[in-house]
């Protein structure tokens, strides 16, 4: 975004309130579009990533050895009916990102250093993607959570906040307004534009009193206009359109943040419908730390406090309870894909599913050599795809490789060196 106080000199300056105002409305718009014919008649590919906020313990998740014949872990023999459908991933990391738990924030975006007080964040892996499809669909993008925390950040490194309460993703997805508000959320569209097209005008006016470096920055800022105005246009449109119908009944809310099991459970469900019904082909979850102790068999003390087992066997036993139950939602959730026909195949095979965490060893609050597992997307999967653990491949390879599979063209995404080697597409 260009700086409105550099554009002087001309007669109609554009002001710094007309400046908030349109960035304010191209954040907070849903980011919508109708479906042609043609594209209906197609398996649109999508993608989900999941953020585990406290790992998982390294020996009951990843395999020792490599290739197709991998052995399945205590964690992993949860999913074996997924075995051919999955690939495990191990020694990858963001380059530079540190911080223990602060780096939840750069999960999908690599920026460095992310407990710095300087910190300043980039673009998120998912709204790279959502930019360029997100225009498909009704939304653009759903950013969900257990808690306040999400995943998602903007092209201008600003926190999306995450939805975190079920019922509020089924009402936004399939639960018609009223006339009245409907009429309203019209007029705010209408409004929406009317800002951007003065905005615009008034940067016109003073186009031919800038220099070099300015003239580019406001380039930038038409840019951005012109992508904003096209998914107002949209939203118009699918202001207009009745929402998708579904048989579900509204999830009823569990409003314990404690029970992180059974909220991302409800998650799962509506993920599952928001992809069914085409509503994003963009989803991303993050597991927040959660208070008190989680609602788990056998299960006596704090989620977070057990994570910090520093080896004890006592707290090892009840966390791996807790990740049982969090993998077992895992499986659950792939079952309900894979169950789910998508053209000539399953929403699995057309749903790239990312499940990873910041922290490679929760205990230690290591950043380094994460867990991460990718499900679906029309892979050649069934593999265990290991890297250096003492000189990490930077993670950004993989979200490289997720772009090109959507259909985004990039062969670099932050600390990326290129696509993720050894993960190849399965045949047609």
């Amino acid at each position: 975004m260009f700086n409105a106080s550099r554009l002087a000199g001309g007669t109609n300056p554009i002001t710094r309130r007309q400046c908030l105002r349109a960035c304010g409305v191209a954040l907070a718009l849903p980011f919508l579009d109708g479906l042609s014919a043609a594209a209906a008649l197609q398996s649109p590919r999508r993608m989900v990533a999941i953020n585990f906020g406290l790992g998982v313990l390294e020996p009951n998740f990843m395999p020792t050895t490599a290739g197709a014949d991998f052995e399945l872990t205590k964690y992993l023999e949860l999913v074996r009916d997924f075995r051919r459908q999955f690939t495990v991933i191990s020694g990858t990391s963001h380059p530079n990102v540190d911080g223990g738990h602060h780096a939840e924030k750069s999960f999908l975006t690599a920026a460095p250093h992310p407990g710095s007080p300087s910190f300043k964040n980039s673009i998120s892996m998912d709204q790279v993607a959502a930019r360029q499809i997100g225009l498909r669909t009704r939304y653009s993008s759903l950013v969900l959570g257990t808690g306040n925390t999400g995943l998602s950040w903007s092209q201008g490194g600003v926190e999306i906040p995450p939805i975190t309460s079920p019922s509020a993703v089924f009402t936004r997805l399939f639960l018609e307004g009223n006339a009245a508000e409907k009429a309203a959320a019209k007029r705010w569209l209408h409004e929406g534009r009317s800002i951007l097209d003065l905005t615009a005008e008034d940067a016109r006016g003073v186009e031919r009193s800038l220099g070099a470096r300015d003239r580019q920055k406001l380039d930038q800022y038409f840019t951005a206009v012109r992508e904003t105005e096209q998914r107002l246009h949209k939203a118009e449109e699918w202001e207009s359109k009745p929402k998708p119908k579904v048989a579900a009944k509204i999830p009823t809310d569990i409003e314990s943040l404690s029970d992180v099991v059974g909220r991302t459970r409800l998650m799962y469900d509506v993920i599952h419908l928001a992809l069914q019904s085409d509503s994003t082909r963009i989803i991303t979850l993050n597991q927040t730390v959660p208070p008190g102790v989680p609602p788990v068999e056998g299960v006596t003390q704090g989620y977070h406090n057990l994570t910090h087992h520093g080896r004890d066997p006592g707290k090892i036993a009840e966390l791996t309870l807790i990740e049982m139950e969090q993998i077992k939602a895992f499986r659950d959730f792939l079952a309900k894909l894979h169950s789910t026909g998508d053209g000539a195949g399953t929403l699995l095979d057309q749903t790239m599913v990312l499940l990873g965490s910041n922290l490679g060893n929760a205990s230690s609050h290591s950043n380094e050599n994460l867990p991460v597992l990718l499900a679906g997307g029309g892979f050649k999967h069934g593999q265990h795809l290991p890297f250096n653990r003492d000189k990490n491949t930077p993670l950004a390879n993989l979200f490289v490789t997720m772009l090109q599979r959507l259909g985004v063209e990039s062969d670099r995404f932050a600390s990326s060196s290129g696509t993720l080697t050894g993960l190849e597409m399965a045949a047609s």
